[in-house]
Protein backbone atom coordinates (compact mmCIF):
# COMPACT_ATOMS: atom_id res chain seq x y z
CA UNK A 1 0.00 0.00 0.00
CA UNK A 2 1.45 3.54 -0.75
CA UNK A 3 2.18 5.87 1.72
CA UNK A 4 -0.03 8.89 1.67
CA UNK A 5 2.57 10.57 3.97
CA UNK A 6 5.66 10.64 1.85
CA UNK A 7 6.26 14.05 0.36
CA UNK A 8 9.36 15.31 -1.71
CA UNK A 9 12.23 17.34 0.05
CA UNK A 10 13.72 17.89 -3.16
CA UNK A 11 11.77 19.06 -6.83
CA UNK A 12 12.87 20.21 -9.97
CA UNK A 13 10.34 22.38 -11.13
CA UNK A 14 9.99 25.19 -13.96
CA UNK A 15 9.02 28.20 -11.62
CA UNK A 16 7.59 31.50 -12.87
CA UNK A 17 9.81 34.70 -13.00
CA UNK A 18 7.55 37.78 -10.76
CA UNK A 19 10.46 39.60 -9.89
CA UNK A 20 13.70 40.44 -11.85
CA UNK A 21 16.00 43.79 -11.35
CA UNK A 22 19.39 45.32 -10.81
CA UNK A 23 20.21 45.71 -6.83
CA UNK A 24 23.41 47.61 -8.20
CA UNK A 25 26.45 47.80 -10.77
CA UNK A 26 27.01 44.76 -9.47
CA UNK A 27 23.86 42.57 -8.21
CA UNK A 28 20.87 41.47 -9.43
CA UNK A 29 18.00 40.14 -7.46
CA UNK A 30 15.34 37.58 -8.65
CA UNK A 31 12.04 36.18 -7.14
CA UNK A 32 11.23 33.17 -8.88
CA UNK A 33 7.42 31.36 -7.97
CA UNK A 34 7.74 27.94 -6.83
CA UNK A 35 5.86 24.94 -5.05
CA UNK A 36 6.08 24.30 -1.36
CA UNK A 37 9.43 21.78 -0.79
CA UNK A 38 11.32 24.95 -2.65
CA UNK A 39 9.66 27.52 -0.52
CA UNK A 40 10.42 25.62 2.37
CA UNK A 41 14.61 25.87 1.80
CA UNK A 42 16.38 26.61 4.49
CA UNK A 43 19.16 29.45 5.49
CA UNK A 44 22.31 28.04 3.87
CA UNK A 45 20.75 25.77 1.37
CA UNK A 46 21.04 26.00 -2.11
CA UNK A 47 19.50 25.24 -5.70
CA UNK A 48 21.19 24.22 -9.02
CA UNK A 49 19.30 26.58 -11.82
CA UNK A 50 19.08 25.43 -15.14
CA UNK A 51 20.38 29.09 -16.95
CA UNK A 52 18.89 29.99 -20.11
CA UNK A 53 21.83 29.67 -23.01
CA UNK A 54 22.82 33.30 -23.61
CA UNK A 55 23.31 34.24 -27.22
CA UNK A 56 26.64 32.47 -28.76
CA UNK A 57 26.85 30.76 -25.36
CA UNK A 58 25.71 27.19 -24.42
CA UNK A 59 26.21 26.56 -20.73
CA UNK A 60 26.56 23.06 -20.07
CA UNK A 61 25.74 22.27 -16.53
CA UNK A 62 23.58 23.87 -13.81
CA UNK A 63 24.81 27.08 -11.65
CA UNK A 64 24.76 26.59 -8.26
CA UNK A 65 22.61 29.60 -5.99
CA UNK A 66 22.44 30.15 -2.87
CA UNK A 67 18.90 30.80 -1.13
CA UNK A 68 18.75 34.69 -0.82
CA UNK A 69 14.98 34.37 0.61
CA UNK A 70 11.74 32.14 0.61
CA UNK A 71 8.26 32.97 1.32
CA UNK A 72 6.24 30.00 2.28
CA UNK A 73 2.84 31.85 2.24
CA UNK A 74 3.04 33.58 -1.48
CA UNK A 75 5.41 30.08 -2.28
CA UNK A 76 8.86 32.10 -3.85
CA UNK A 77 12.59 31.42 -3.61
CA UNK A 78 14.54 34.53 -4.22
CA UNK A 79 18.59 34.66 -5.11
CA UNK A 80 20.87 37.26 -5.24
CA UNK A 81 23.70 37.18 -8.09
CA UNK A 82 26.63 38.75 -9.91
CA UNK A 83 27.00 38.28 -13.46
CA UNK A 84 30.14 35.97 -13.59
CA UNK A 85 29.90 33.47 -16.64
CA UNK A 86 27.49 32.33 -19.36
CA UNK A 87 25.19 30.53 -16.59
CA UNK A 88 24.51 34.40 -14.86
CA UNK A 89 24.79 36.18 -18.72
CA UNK A 90 21.64 33.97 -19.42
CA UNK A 91 19.94 34.32 -16.21
CA UNK A 92 20.02 38.09 -16.41
CA UNK A 93 18.09 37.43 -19.86
CA UNK A 94 15.10 36.49 -18.03
CA UNK A 95 12.13 39.23 -17.52
CA UNK A 96 9.05 38.65 -15.57
CA UNK A 97 6.76 35.88 -16.72
CA UNK A 98 9.57 33.66 -18.02
CA UNK A 99 10.51 30.25 -16.86
CA UNK A 100 13.51 29.00 -14.81
CA UNK A 101 14.10 25.57 -14.05
CA UNK A 102 14.97 25.53 -10.13
CA UNK A 103 16.44 22.39 -8.62
CA UNK A 104 16.53 22.07 -4.60
CA UNK A 105 16.62 22.91 -1.92
CA UNK A 106 20.13 21.18 -2.02
CA UNK A 107 23.15 20.82 1.04
CA UNK A 108 22.98 21.39 4.33
CA UNK A 109 22.20 24.71 6.14
CA UNK A 110 23.60 26.72 9.00
CA UNK A 111 22.41 25.46 12.57
CA UNK A 112 20.92 28.28 15.23
CA UNK A 113 21.18 27.28 18.85
CA UNK A 114 18.32 29.26 20.72
CA UNK A 115 20.10 29.41 23.81
CA UNK A 116 22.49 31.85 21.49
CA UNK A 117 21.34 35.11 22.38
CA UNK A 118 23.88 37.08 19.95
CA UNK A 119 25.58 36.26 16.65
CA UNK A 120 27.82 38.03 14.11
CA UNK A 121 28.15 37.47 10.34
CA UNK A 122 30.53 38.46 8.68
CA UNK A 123 30.25 38.55 4.56
CA UNK A 124 31.90 40.05 2.10
CA UNK A 125 30.54 40.47 -1.66
CA UNK A 126 27.51 38.31 -2.41
CA UNK A 127 28.54 35.89 0.55
CA UNK A 128 26.02 38.34 2.24
CA UNK A 129 23.66 36.70 0.08
CA UNK A 130 23.91 33.85 2.20
CA UNK A 131 23.90 35.27 5.10
CA UNK A 132 20.71 37.23 5.13
CA UNK A 133 18.32 34.36 5.65
CA UNK A 134 20.74 33.50 8.65
CA UNK A 135 20.18 37.37 9.70
CA UNK A 136 16.12 36.80 9.14
CA UNK A 137 15.76 33.42 11.09
CA UNK A 138 17.47 34.40 13.79
CA UNK A 139 15.30 37.67 14.41
CA UNK A 140 13.14 35.64 14.13
CA UNK A 141 14.10 33.42 17.27
CA UNK A 142 14.90 36.63 19.51
CA UNK A 143 18.46 36.73 18.24
CA UNK A 144 20.01 39.87 18.51
CA UNK A 145 22.77 40.22 15.21
CA UNK A 146 25.77 42.21 14.62
CA UNK A 147 26.05 42.10 10.77
CA UNK A 148 30.04 42.78 9.05
CA UNK A 149 29.15 43.47 5.85
CA UNK A 150 32.11 43.91 3.10
CA UNK A 151 32.07 45.62 -1.09
CA UNK A 152 34.72 47.05 -2.68
CA UNK A 153 32.94 50.56 -3.15
CA UNK A 154 29.59 52.07 -1.31
CA UNK A 155 27.88 51.53 -4.04
CA UNK A 156 28.43 47.93 -4.05
CA UNK A 157 26.89 46.95 -0.86
CA UNK A 158 23.60 45.19 -0.68
CA UNK A 159 21.45 46.41 2.08
CA UNK A 160 18.21 44.43 2.51
CA UNK A 161 15.15 46.31 3.62
CA UNK A 162 13.95 43.36 5.02
CA UNK A 163 15.98 43.13 8.26
CA UNK A 164 14.10 44.85 10.88
CA UNK A 165 15.87 47.37 12.70
CA UNK A 166 15.85 46.81 15.69
CA UNK A 167 18.25 44.02 16.94
CA UNK A 168 20.43 44.14 13.69
CA UNK A 169 23.47 46.23 14.05
CA UNK A 170 24.47 46.51 10.74
CA UNK A 171 28.20 46.77 10.08
CA UNK A 172 29.69 48.21 6.69
CA UNK A 173 33.05 47.96 5.77
CA UNK A 174 34.64 48.93 1.94
CA UNK A 175 37.95 49.10 0.01
CA UNK A 176 37.17 52.38 -0.85
CA UNK A 177 37.53 53.47 2.73
CA UNK A 178 39.81 51.18 3.53
CA UNK A 179 37.52 49.67 6.24
CA UNK A 180 37.60 46.44 4.93
CA UNK A 181 40.97 45.25 6.04
CA UNK A 182 41.35 41.68 7.79
CA UNK A 183 42.91 43.55 10.59
CA UNK A 184 40.08 46.19 11.31
CA UNK A 185 37.34 43.36 10.91
CA UNK A 186 39.50 41.59 13.52
CA UNK A 187 38.88 45.12 15.74
CA UNK A 188 35.31 45.25 15.08
CA UNK A 189 34.77 41.49 16.10
CA UNK A 190 36.88 41.72 19.31
CA UNK A 191 35.00 44.74 20.01
CA UNK A 192 31.66 42.60 19.94
CA UNK A 193 33.04 39.93 21.87
CA UNK A 194 34.27 42.17 24.54
CA UNK A 195 30.82 43.67 24.95
CA UNK A 196 29.77 39.98 25.07
CA UNK A 197 27.75 40.46 22.06
CA UNK A 198 29.16 37.58 20.41
CA UNK A 199 27.71 33.91 20.79
CA UNK A 200 28.81 32.30 17.95
CA UNK A 201 30.81 33.94 14.45
CA UNK A 202 29.10 33.05 10.63
CA UNK A 203 30.97 33.83 7.30
CA UNK A 204 30.50 33.59 3.43
CA UNK A 205 32.24 34.96 0.64
CA UNK A 206 36.36 35.77 1.72
CA UNK A 207 39.11 33.40 2.74
CA UNK A 208 41.17 35.77 4.57
CA UNK A 209 38.14 36.89 6.75
CA UNK A 210 37.23 33.01 7.47
CA UNK A 211 40.90 33.14 9.02
CA UNK A 212 40.09 35.72 10.96
CA UNK A 213 37.46 34.27 12.43
CA UNK A 214 39.12 30.81 12.65
CA UNK A 215 41.17 32.36 15.03
CA UNK A 216 38.94 34.55 16.70
CA UNK A 217 36.85 30.96 17.34
CA UNK A 218 39.63 29.25 18.73
CA UNK A 219 40.80 31.90 20.90
CA UNK A 220 37.50 32.62 22.19
CA UNK A 221 36.47 28.83 22.14
CA UNK A 222 33.22 30.10 20.28
CA UNK A 223 31.12 28.19 18.18
CA UNK A 224 31.37 28.84 14.45
CA UNK A 225 30.08 28.37 11.10
CA UNK A 226 31.19 28.91 7.69
CA UNK A 227 29.03 28.38 4.53
CA UNK A 228 31.68 27.99 1.64
CA UNK A 229 31.20 28.44 -2.11
CA UNK A 230 32.76 25.77 -4.86
CA UNK A 231 32.12 25.12 -8.49
CA UNK A 232 30.29 21.88 -8.57
CA UNK A 233 28.64 20.01 -11.37
CA UNK A 234 25.63 17.70 -9.92
CA UNK A 235 25.02 19.30 -6.82
CA UNK A 236 23.64 16.10 -5.26
CA UNK A 237 27.29 14.47 -4.39
CA UNK A 238 27.58 11.87 -6.95
CA UNK A 239 30.47 13.59 -9.47
CA UNK A 240 32.73 14.41 -6.27
CA UNK A 241 33.64 17.53 -8.27
CA UNK A 242 33.49 19.88 -5.10
CA UNK A 243 35.56 17.80 -3.13
CA UNK A 244 37.82 19.78 -0.46
CA UNK A 245 39.82 18.98 2.65
CA UNK A 246 39.44 19.32 6.13
CA UNK A 247 41.04 19.71 9.56
CA UNK A 248 38.50 17.10 12.10
CA UNK A 249 40.70 16.78 15.17
CA UNK A 250 43.81 16.92 13.45
CA UNK A 251 43.27 14.66 10.98
CA UNK A 252 42.82 15.83 7.07
CA UNK A 253 39.45 14.35 5.52
CA UNK A 254 37.85 14.89 2.23
CA UNK A 255 34.54 15.92 2.28
CA UNK A 256 31.67 16.92 -0.84
CA UNK A 257 30.57 20.71 -0.30
CA UNK A 258 27.63 20.20 -1.96
CA UNK A 259 26.57 16.92 0.14
CA UNK A 260 27.98 17.81 3.24
CA UNK A 261 28.15 20.87 3.22
CA UNK A 262 28.21 23.70 1.88
CA UNK A 263 28.10 24.96 6.07
CA UNK A 264 30.41 23.41 7.85
CA UNK A 265 32.52 23.89 11.24
CA UNK A 266 34.29 27.14 11.02
CA UNK A 267 37.13 25.81 12.78
CA UNK A 268 37.52 22.62 10.24
CA UNK A 269 37.49 24.21 7.25
CA UNK A 270 40.75 24.76 5.41
CA UNK A 271 40.36 28.32 3.59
Amino acid sequence: MPNSTWRPTIVAEAGEVIRHEAVNADYRHIVIACGPEAAAARPGQFFQLLCPQPPGEQPFLRRPMSVYGVDADAGTVEFLYKITGAGTRGLATLRVGDRLDVMGPLGVGFHLDPTWKQIVTVGRGAGFATLAPLIEAARANGTNVTAVVSARRLDLLVRSSRFPSHGVDLVEVTDEEQTSGPANVERILRRSIAEGRCDALFTCGSSRLLRVLQRLASEFELPGQVALEQQMACGIGLCYCCVRDFNVDGQIVSRRVCWDGPVFDIREALP
